[in-house]
């Protein structure tokens, strides 16, 4: 009765929202954080700063419509040829062959590790797993050259016509599949794992095997983090440079078959960024170029991600 007296007379202070005093820790934790996130942007607005005017140059002197028009990718000879395609066609042939390995495997391994494999052997075979996207990439380019090339070459069916070169794009494609299907299988198990428990009791209540709840519960309500994991794997295996490089060869050429040497735009950049090249030259402006055709690509890819992640996500409460 005293403290309700009291209150009404003004005498006891409402309950506070805020600290009564200043909580510095919180605020350098907060200051820290921001850092971090302004660190990605300036990082991005940095590298949109350092492609913009050697492109803008390289447009100035070549059109638009021949970028995008010529059939043929000789920039460096004499004369010239500005035709991006070849190189463009050359990185969504190896991409291809990689996401014909990475995707099933990867879901697979989500799937086994996050529906079948018992905690014990999960917590075992998931760091196997993560150790993979380690390993230089260099070292899968070599893997690429000198183990699964002379594999392919040997064990070739005639059925199909010539056996690939020593350089061949699905030969680049299957190791650089090789080489993302931990990326693609680590975030799709998370995914995975997320999905509430709750759900898969009710499926088994309503009497469904394993394989129905795996494929018909759990997968469809992850599905946004599997799309972002698929995404992910795809912006990695276009943006990949040294497999591609040491395996897949250094031929521009319209072709989707995997048994030919062909060029991608990573390789382009790397095999022509050297030293011989003068600073501000159209050869040396068209590597920016290329870069900021990939930049674009990927940009494009992330935010159809996003896109994709934010209609199919499921909220659980």
């Amino acid at each position: 009765m005293r403290q309700d007296a009291a209150r009404e007379a003004g005498a006891v202070e409402p309950p506070r929202l805020t600290a009564a005093r200043p909580r510095y820790g919180e605020w350098v934790v907060r200051a820290l954080l921001t850092a971090c996130a302004l660190v990605s942007v300036l990082t991005t607005v940095g590298i949109v700063v350092a492609l913009f005017e050697p492109t803008v140059e390289f447009f100035r002197r070549v059109s638009l419509a021949d970028f995008f028009s010529l059939a043929e990718w000789a920039p460096t000879f004499n004369p010239p040829s500005f035709g991006v395609w070849p190189v463009v066609v050359g990185t969504l042939n190896v991409t291809f062959w990689a996401l014909v390995i990475a995707i099933p495997c990867g879901l697979g391994a989500a799937i086994f590790l996050s529906e079948y494999a018992s905690p014990r052997l999960r917590r075992t075979l998931k760091p196997i797993l993560e150790v993979l996207e380690g390993i230089p990439t260099v070292a899968y380019g070599f893997f690429a050259l000198t183990f699964v090339t002379p594999l392919i070459r040997d064990n070739w069916p005639g059925a199909f016509g010539d056996p690939p070169g020593i350089f061949s794009a699905g030969a680049a494609g299957l190791v650089l599949g090789i080489m993302i299907i931990p990326t693609v299988a680590s975030i799709a198990e998370d995914a995975l794992h997320a999905v509430p428990r709750e759900l898969r009791e009710g499926a088994y209540a309503l009497g469904s095997t394993k394989r129905k709840v795996a494929t018909r519960v759990v997968v469809p309500a992850a599905l946004s983090g599997i799309i972002a994991a698929f995404v992910l794997g795809i912006s990695r295996a276009v943006g990949e440079t040294m497999v591609v490089l040491i395996a897949a060869g250094n031929t521009p050429q319209l072709t989707f078959s995997p048994v030919e040497s062909i060029q991608t735009m990573t390789a382009f950049i790397a095999t022509t960024a050297t030293g011989d090249i003068g600073v501000g030259t159209l050869k040396y402006n068209t590597i920016f170029a290329v870069g900021s055709l990939l930049f674009l690509i990927t940009f494009t890819m992330n935010l159809l991600s996003a896109r994709l992640v934010r209609k199919y996500r499921e909220v659980y409460e």
